[in-house]
């Protein structure tokens, strides 16, 4: 019995804890290259070449996405709103 409710305190932990971290998937990759994007690597989002499992290191458009994950009350991130990402003059 105690096992169980150890078990049962840890998944909510997890579940909970884990609710407001971000991560970029393959699926996320591929969805955009499918939308025309050239999203090749973690680069096109992410600061790093390899981010760990809920790192928050993004680059200006990961930053983007994130703040219009936000302003949208979204659950995920939708790569589709790239559509909409205006790339800073350099």
């Amino acid at each position: 019995m105690r096992n169980r409710l150890v078990a049962t305190v840890l998944v909510l932990v997890f579940t909970v804890g884990g609710a407001g971290v971000a991560s970029a998937t393959m699926a996320m990759q591929k969805k955009a290259k499918e939308l025309g994007f050239d999203a090749t690597n973690c680069l096109y989002c992410h600061a790093d070449k390899m981010p760990k499992k809920g790192a928050a290191t993004y680059n200006d458009r990961g930053k983007w996405l994130q703040a219009e994950k936000d302003k949208r009350k979204a659950k995920e991130v939708d790569v589709a709103w790239l559509k909409d990402y205006k790339e800073a003059k350099k």
